[in-house]
């Protein structure tokens, strides 16, 4: 199978891919580079720097399914140009979406994200609830999923809202919760908390992409699922890694109120089985960087990074 994979460079996509190629597809990854290539070269791997927003230039030629992963991450990336966070994550999406069904394309795989669903008060959060997205990145991920409902009846949609993405990648991320406090404790013997209270829904990126790879093997699960497996305070998740790291704690205020808990009974129902758990994620972060592999860098966190880029650092 050929897949075109957007955001192939990013933090799921250097996971995805190489198990993508390792059940012999040929993968064609597009991507801005913002934050760098850590693919290894692969025969039946093409690495393409470009812009999802350049739908024109996007060959979609014998390609069979797209793994859309483009968007801009994260609420305070979304935040800092909203322009570009809509034609990114909301616009792109739909062009490329409407190409793809006019160029044959069979199957449209969508990364969106758990946090459309807003502020929560219910103890499970299942794909029914009404979405009340609170941040640009949000709000265009919604737009995103109606609009690629829309094309059910063409192609075969598959949609994950994924928890917050926990574990080693080697385009890291260090700006999201688990990844942050472990590098944290790392790196200063003490981890800061924000408030604490707030849960999150977590999930491993070796479940996250396994789940790409489950929706490949089963075109028949279509529609909208969401994927996260621990729902977890933010003090439970540094109680657990300063129990690994021996730091410390320090809690502060937040003006931070995002809370839910996602339920996956729906993905489970589907026969995938996670495998990893957020205390596998932290092991693994302590390892590579005691190694030396992983570094507390710049360029590890979305935000500070795309500043730079603007010159607004």
């Amino acid at each position: 199978m050929k897949l075109l994979v957007t955001g192939g460079c990013g933090y799921k996509g250097t996971v995805l891919i190489p198990k993508l190629l390792a059940r012999g597809h040929d993968v064609v990854a597009l991507d801005t580079m913002w934050f760098g290539n850590f693919l290894a070269p692969h025969p039946r791997l093409t690495v393409i720097e470009g812009d999802v927003r350049d739908t024109d230039k996007i060959d979609l030629d014998g390609v069979t399914a797209i793994i859309h992963l483009s968007s801009v991450a994260n609420d305070p990336c979304g935040d800092l140009d909203p322009k570009l966070t809509w034609e990114i994550s909301a616009l792109a999406t739909m062009q490329l979406a409407d190409k793809a069904v006019r160029h044959g394309v069979e199957r449209f795989l969508y990364a969106s994200s758990g946090s459309v669903y807003g502020i929560k008060d219910e103890p499970h959060v299942t794909e029914d609830l009404e979405l009340k997205p609170i941040s640009e990145y949000n709000k265009t991920k919604m737009v995103a999923e109606r609009v690629l409902l829309s094309y059910g009846d063409k192609m075969v949609v598959q949609m994950v809202r994924p928890a917050t993405v926990c574990g080693y990648s080697p385009r890291m991320r260090l700006d999201v919760s688990v990844n942050l406090l472990t590098m944290q404790a790392l790196a200063k013997g003490e981890i800061t908390v924000l408030g604490g209270k707030q849960t999150r829904p977590n999930i491993h990126i070796d479940d996250i992409t396994d789940v790409y790879l489950h929706f490949l093997d089963n075109p028949q699960v279509q529609g909208i699922y969401n994927a996260g497996f621990e729902n977890l305070s933010i003090m439970e998740i540094a109680e657990r890694i300063a129990a690994r790291v021996g730091a410390k704690i320090t809690v502060k205020e937040s003006n931070d109120p995002r809370s839910y808990r996602v339920n996956s009974d729906k993905l489970l129902a589907t026969g995938f089985k996670p495998r990893k758990t957020v205390n596998d994620a932290i092991g693994e972060i302590c390892d590579v960087v005691k190694s030396g592999v992983l570094k507390d860098e710049d360029r590890y966190y979305n935000l500070r990074w795309m500043q730079k880029m603007m010159g607004r650092s």
